[in-house]
């Protein structure tokens, strides 16, 4: 019903026995031995007791070490030691044990250790109901994630309505070329090449139609291709401006779960992927169809029954779509985490280059660079062997299709259904149509990618502060500097670090904080800092509670020298003064 491993032994050695609990007793192997709730067998435990000869169980971790320990009636039944990684799994037995007690259901129990993740004991991080294992792989669909950028849209309205309307004028130029040769080819070079006479006169009206269009579809994609891209541009730095300035909100916990490559990489990478997606891929997108849907009116306006033919590829098209849509998206999500964990191999390496040629561990480095290079590799393989199939299946559907246009208008123009400079125009025109099909599926991966960016991105701006901001804000004005700790305790996750602390420093005096390494004093001083807030208790500073005053204000009465001093680039007195 619940399982336990400690990786202690008596003598805090590292061995590892199974503990489990089930309905009737409690089991326990010998150390160094591990069996799973399925493979185990009864005889092999070394440690039974019936549930009965139980009176409670208890857990407690301090200093990266804990103890479970199996109390009877009248005596201490048994121990085992384990490390802090294990306490988790510790309470979520010992809670087993209590809901077992009380309810006659291990899976019922009455409360739930905080900060422990219900489906497999690891530690949450704030404000989380289950851990990042455990979380769901499925994000929201790639259209609505898409969709939520539209918000950094809303300020450059304006310009993204004249680009739509550029958009809609570069379609329809595009088309006129076209039209305009189908009287050219009915009207003067068939009639020419069957001996009729022909008024030449017209020639130079189609081909300066001709010229005009071209010119018109240049200046008019131009125009189109400026403002979008300014647009695009715009939302990007609107984006990356927002990230940065979000993440200089968020609380210390959760830059302790993230690893600076990661999120230089989510700042940086996924965002350029984005400008790139709306600047080119959307703006593609966009014209493919409006030139779609007006190639579509023109050839049913055209010949009816020859355009319901040229739409034959559009089922099979779709169905691809929908077939590899999913796999392109966790294919991207991969790659992308694939590039940041790279990106944190860089974090780490060159800001500690010194540590490293220190203890001559370059060729370590390198390999530890290439694995994380060969996984970037792998993602993005798997997403390129899809798409090798993808590709070239789209262009053989529509090859198919054109194909089957030439059959059928061939067949009609032999039956005096059609003209030859109609069927020319529609084969044309039907390229054109199937060329931009072609475009439009190939906007499948750029579309996927960009939404995989985009969910990146919104992790981070959906991430509230735990240490939040209070509702009724009371200024700190000049602060006397009066420190109270009242029964402060916190934890970070479910691991319990101090409790029911008490201390008042009164102003002018200087206080040092003597324990153990892992006892809590830096907690402490963060804690006075508002880096954290305490889990129960109080900091008072002049009889107000810290958790009342904006964070910006309080801090700026706040002088400290960190534990490990960091310089930003720039002068010497340019870090001094970096605080004012």
């Amino acid at each position: 019903m619940a399982q336990f491993e400690s990786d202690l032994d008596e003598q805090l050695q590292f061995a590892t026995q199974t503990i489990l609990l089930t309905d009737r007793r409690l089991l326990a192997t010998e150390s160094r031995r591990r069996l799973t709730v399925a493979s185990a067998n009864e005889a092999e435990f070394r440690c039974q007791i019936p549930l009965a000869d139980i009176q409670d169980i208890r857990c407690h971790e301090q200093n990266g070490l804990g103890s479970l320990k199996l109390l009877g009636h009248d005596r201490l039944l048994e121990t085992w030691n384990y490390t802090s990684t294990q306490h988790p799994a510790a309470q979520a037995l010992v809670e087993a044990f209590r809901g077992l007690r009380q309810t006659g259901d291990a899976e019922k129990s009455p409360t739930t250790a905080a900060g422990v993740c219900p489906s497999c004991g690891g530690v949450l991080e704030s404000g989380r109901n289950v851990c990042n294992a455990c979380a769901p792989v499925a994000a929201a669909p790639a259209a609505r994630s898409l969709w939520r950028l539209s918000r950094f849209a809303r300020p450059q309205w304006p310009l993204v309505i004249l680009g739509l309307c550029l958009t809609v004028a570069t379609a329809a130029a595009g088309l006129i070329p076209t039209y305009l040769t189908m009287p050219l080819i009915d009207k003067v070079l068939i009639p020419y090449q069957s001996g009729h006479a022909v008024n030449f006169g017209l020639v130079p009206w189609y081909l300066g139609g001709l010229l005009a269009a071209a010119v018109m579809t240049w200046l008019l994609g131009w125009g189109r291709t400026f403002v979008m891209a300014t647009v695009s541009e715009r939302i990007s730095a609107d984006l990356r401006n927002q990230t940065y300035a979000h993440l200089q909100r968020l609380s210390l916990d959760f830059f302790g779960g993230k690893r600076t490559g990661d999120l230089i990489s989510r700042v940086g990478t996924d965002t350029e992927r984005i400008c790139y997606f709306l600047s080119v891929n959307l703006l593609e997108f966009a014209n493919d169809i409006l030139m779609i849907t007006l190639t579509a009116v023109l050839l049913l306006s055209i010949d009816p029954v020859m355009a319901l033919f040229s739409l034959l590829p559009f089922p099979l098209i779709a169905w691809l779509i929908q077939r590899v849509r999913l796999r392109l998206r966790h294919g991207f999500a991969r790659g992308s985490a694939a590039w940041g964990e790279m990106m944190n191999v860089l974090a780490d390496t060159i800001p500690g280059i010194r540590v490293v040629k220190a203890f001559a561990q370059e060729r370590r480095e390198v390999a530890r660079f290439s694995h994380s290079n060969q996984h970037v590799l792998d993602a993005n393989q798997r997403v390129n062997r899809l798409w090798a199939t993808f590709g070239p299946a789209v262009t053989m559907l529509t090859d198919g299709g054109l194909l089957v246009i030439w059959a059928f208008g061939a067949w009609r123009v032999a039956h005096q259904q059609m003209t030859v400079g109609v069927l020319t125009a529609f084969v044309a025109y039907i390229t054109r149509l199937y060329l931009r099909l072609d475009s439009m599926s190939r906007m499948l991966a750029s579309s996927q990618r960009a939404a995989a960016s985009t969910h990146r991105i919104f992790e981070i701006l959906d991430r509230v502060p735990s240490v939040a901001e209070p509702v009724r804000p009371i200024q700190p004005g000049r602060v006397a500097g009066r420190i109270e700790l009242r029964d402060v305790a916190f934890k970070y996750g479910s691991r319990p670090v101090i409790r029911g602390v008490n201390l008042g420093i009164e102003p002018g005096e200087m206080i040092g904080l003597v324990g153990p390494s892992g006892a809590g004093k830096s907690t402490l001083v963060n804690l006075v800092c508002r880096f954290y807030d305490v889990t129960a208790g109080a900091v008072l500073i002049d009889g107000t509670d810290v958790r009342s005053f904006p964070v910006e204000a309080y801090r700026q009465n706040i002088g400290i020298v960190l534990q490990e001093p960091f310089l930003f680039y720039g002068s010497i007195a340019e870090n001094i003064a970096y605080g004012r």
